[in-house]
């Protein structure tokens, strides 16, 4: 029995050896050693080639295709340009407009203020054709008053101020008094509706600061003109005017608004 099994045993070695080494054992392959770095480098060149083959193929079937990269290259900057040359010409345009609309604005307001000061011309060379008249009617003797008297007594609203109203009368003395200056003041009587009451307001009273703005020295002619503000709330319907020297009255007149 003893002999049996160390018999047995020696087989299976045997049999393990002839395995490992005889026509049935695995191959082996034996390799020389390559450096990493080197596997790197051909790695890195393998694909670069692969991605110049990509790009070739690319670009050989965009030309296929009727599509020429330096040609779209060309194209496009010359787009590029005239947009740059139109947006140049628009920036001129631009700035020739805001330099016109600013000559605009400069006319228009020149137009303005000449207008307005046609209409003040107008208005003055009014004036002056009636003190003219008036002046005429005095010298040749159709007026054969012997004392001082008031003409063109005319009264009208500010439209720039609330309450406010301008006034303008001419005055004249006689020929018989060309020898003597007069010296007096000329007084406004404000006659207003106020609370449902009338009133007689002098215009003195609103305008307490300016005292010898009602002061009147003339020797032959004087034209007077001036502002005068009617009370808070109150409603003007008639004005007055009399030239004073002293207490006396000289001349008065009156109109009604």
């Amino acid at each position: 029995m003893y002999w049996s099994q160390a018999s047995t045993n020696l087989a299976l070695k045997l049999r393990r050896l002839r395995n490992r080494f005889g026509m049935s054992a695995p191959h082996v392959i034996v390799r020389a050693h390559v450096p990493w770095y080197l596997r790197l480098v051909v790695a890195a060149i393998l694909i670069g080639l692969v991605i110049i083959a990509i790009s070739w193929m690319h670009d050989s079937g965009r030309s296929l295709a009727g599509y020429d990269r330096s040609n779209a290259e060309a194209d496009f900057q010359s787009e590029r340009n005239r947009a740059d040359k139109l947006q140049a010409e628009l920036e001129q345009l631009r700035s020739a407009g805001s330099a016109s609309e600013s000559s605009l604005q400069i006319e228009q307001t020149a137009q303005l203020r000449l207008s307005e000061q046609v209409k003040m011309l107008e208005t003055e060379n009014g004036r002056l054709r009636e003190d003219l008249a008036a002046f005429e009617s005095l010298a040749s003797g159709e007026t054969k008053s012997e004392v001082i008297g008031i003409h063109r007594f005319q009264v009208e609203r500010d439209p720039s101020s609330i309450g406010v109203y301008h006034y303008r009368l001419l005055l004249s003395a006689p020929i018989s008094r060309a020898d003597r200056e007069f010296n007096g003041t000329l007084q406004l009587l404000m006659t207003v509706q106020q609370g449902g009451k009338a009133a007689i307001v002098s215009a003195v009273e609103t305008e307490p600061a300016d005292p010898k703005k009602y002061q009147i020295r003339f020797k032959y002619f004087r034209r007077v003109e001036g502002l005068f503000t009617v009370p808070v709330n109150a409603v003007l319907t008639k004005l007055e005017v009399r030239l004073m020297q002293g207490p006396n009255i000289v001349a008065s007149q009156q109109i009604t608004i």
